[in-house]
């Protein structure tokens, strides 16, 4: 009988009986059992390279007009992983918070262009900075350069009027004067100049014929006379029939006036220019403004407008007061209540 013709076949011997297999079995056997290690050495060799790296989700540039660029950057990373090291842009970093999907701030070590995280199990990372090296000036012309791994997007200075483009964006839209960009991964280089001409044409005054103008005046001077005297005869005839009212109304406190921002920029003269619009933003909305609308006026992440938020609380122009699990932002009445 052949040896390769035998499947199984048990042999009697004065030992025992004894199980013999094709050597074909054999041989195969052998050699898949070192594929099969293999394979598992290599899936135990890339499980963590793969961890190490933070998948990005969400990548921000926001140019000011002093040429400083803050950037924000949101990255999902394994929560097993004690710490995690990523990559920053520029290597002048100021103003860095690092926060977790709760809002507590981890410990991190800034070396270069790069930052060692403590992430305590975190498995989401948000990271806010300002940096200097991404834009360089030429003359008048402005240049950001970047070369980013992901899809991120840009924000350019209020009247900035961009002259080139190194790549071209996915998407692009104006707001309130500004350019807000997407672009693809990879290089970009833009060039641009901060233009004057919108600020100086809603500043030149209309010219009209005086003659009309005068007249004008006039015609609308007396029906406004004549309005004051008769409100005037009105709040006192309703003042005299009903005093209790006038009573309650002298008991009650008036609300506090906030700061006039010209009388705040000429004490504060070295506030930023985004700075200076927020107050103005929230003097016209009465001295007061929810955060949430801060950021949807301004086009800011939340970590970003709670940075400017601290930076006025700190230079003691605004307070902060919680209402419905919302932040509102007040101007103060005087600055030296800081």
């Amino acid at each position: 009988m052949n040896l390769q013709q035998i499947v199984a076949q048990k042999h009697q011997s004065p030992g025992g009986e004894m199980l013999l297999v094709r050597n074909t079995d054999i041989l195969s056997t052998m050699v898949r059992i070192p594929i099969v290690v293999i394979g598992l050495v290599l899936v135990a060799l890339s499980a963590p390279i793969q961890q190490s790296f933070g998948s990005s989700r969400t990548l921000d540039f926001t140019i000011y007009p002093d040429g400083s660029t803050h950037v924000f950057y949101e990255l999902d990373v394994d929560p097993l992983k004690l710490e995690i090291m990523v990559e920053l842009f520029g290597e002048m970093i100021e103003n860095i918070t690092i926060t977790d999907e709760d809002g507590f701030l981890l410990s991190n070590e800034i070396n270069h262009n790069s930052v060692v995280i403590e992430t305590f199990g975190a498995s989401h990372i948000s990271i806010d900075y300002d940096t200097q090296d991404l834009v360089s000036k030429t003359g008048k012309i402005w240049a950001f350069a970047i070369d980013a791994p992901v899809q991120y997007s840009l924000l350019t200075p209020k009247d900035s009027v961009i002259v080139e483009m190194g790549n071209f964006p996915l998407s692009m839209q104006v707001d309130n004067q500004q350019s807000y960009l997407t672009f693809p991964p990879g290089q970009t280089n833009i060039s641009y100049y901060i233009s004057t001409l919108a600020s100086a044409q809603s500043v030149q005054p209309i010219q009209e014929d005086s003659t009309a103008s005068n007249s004008l005046i006039l015609y609308i001077g007396g029906i406004a006379a004549v309005a004051i005297v008769a409100a005037i005869v009105i709040i006192k005839r309703q003042s005299s029939r009903i005093e209790p009212s006038v009573t309650i109304q002298k008991d009650e406190q008036p609300k506090p006036q906030s700061l006039d921002p010209e009388a705040i920029f000429k004490v504060k003269q070295d506030l930023r220019e985004d700075d200076k619009e927020i107050i103005n933003f929230i003097s016209a909305n009465g001295g007061q403004a929810y955060e949430s609308e801060l950021r949807k006026k301004f086009l800011q992440p939340r970590t970003t407008m709670w940075r400017a938020v601290k930076r006025l609380e700190r230079q003691g122009i605004i307070e902060i007061e919680k209402k419905d699990l919302q932040n509102i932002v007040k101007l103060k009445s005087k600055l030296e209540d800081a």
